[in-house]
C-alpha cells in the first residue's frame, strides 16, 4: 500500500512538472519567439506618454527587473556600461521595474547612475504581457520591432560574446 502511494505521488510530481513547463508562458529557449512582433505597450517616460513602438528603428533591450532582486542588482552596472556602447550605434535599453516602492526605485536609479530609459510598473502588467515570470529577463528587439532573443537571468552584458551578438543585431538595417 505504501509503495503504491509513493508511486502515485512520484507520478503526480512528474505530471505537475510537465504541466509547469508546457504552459504557454514558460518560453525559455522557445525558437518560435524569434521574428514575432514585440508586444507594444504604453508607458511614461520623463513625464510624457510613450509606447514601445516609438523606439522602432532602434535595437531595444527590454529588461524586466526590480531593486529587490539580487541578480537584477548584479547586472545593473553592466547594463549602464552597455547603454554607453550601444547608444551611438542606434541601440537602447528600456528598463521596466516591478518595484512597488517608488522611493527604493528612484534611489536605485541614482545610486547605480542608470541613464537609460526606465519605467516603474508596480502591477507588473507589462512583464506579464510578455509571459515573464522570472527576473531579470531581457528581450532583444530588432530595428523592425521584432523579437530576436529572450535572455533569462543576469548577464555580464559587456563580454566579448555578448557584444559580438549585439553588434550583429545592431548591424542589421
Amino acid at each position: 500500500m505504501k509503495r503504491n502511494l509513493k508511486t502515485w505521488l512520484a507520478l503526480a510530481f512528474v505530471a505537475a512538472l510537465l504541466v509547469l513547463f508546457i504552459r504557454p508562458n514558460y518560453r525559455q529557449g522557445a525558437p518560435s519567439l524569434r521574428g514575432a512582433p514585440a508586444v507594444n505597450f504604453a508607458f511614461t517616460l520623463d513625464g510624457k506618454a510613450a509606447h514601445l513602438s516609438d523606439l522602432r528603428g532602434k535595437v531595444v533591450l527590454l529588461n524586466f527587473w526590480a531593486t529587490w532582486c539580487p541578480p537584477c542588482v548584479d547586472e545593473a552596472d553592466s547594463l549602464v556600461a552597455l547603454q554607453k556602447k550601444i547608444a551611438p550605434l542606434g541601440g537602447t535599453i528600456l528598463g521596466i521595474s516591478q518595484d512597488q516602492d517608488e522611493g527604493a526605485y528612484e534611489q536605485f536609479l541614482a545610486q547605480h547612475h542608470v541613464d537609460y530609459p526606465n519605467y516603474r510598473d508596480p502591477d507588473a502588467k507589462i512583464p506579464r504581457s510578455y509571459g515573464t515570470t522570472m527576473i531579470p529577463e531581457t528581450y532583444v528587439i530588432n530595428r523592425e520591432g521584432k523579437l530576436d532573443r529572450k535572455i533569462v537571468g543576469p548577464q555580464d552584458w559587456t563580454t566579448p560574446e555578448m557584444m559580438s551578438y549585439l553588434n550583429s543585431v545592431l548591424a542589421q538595417k
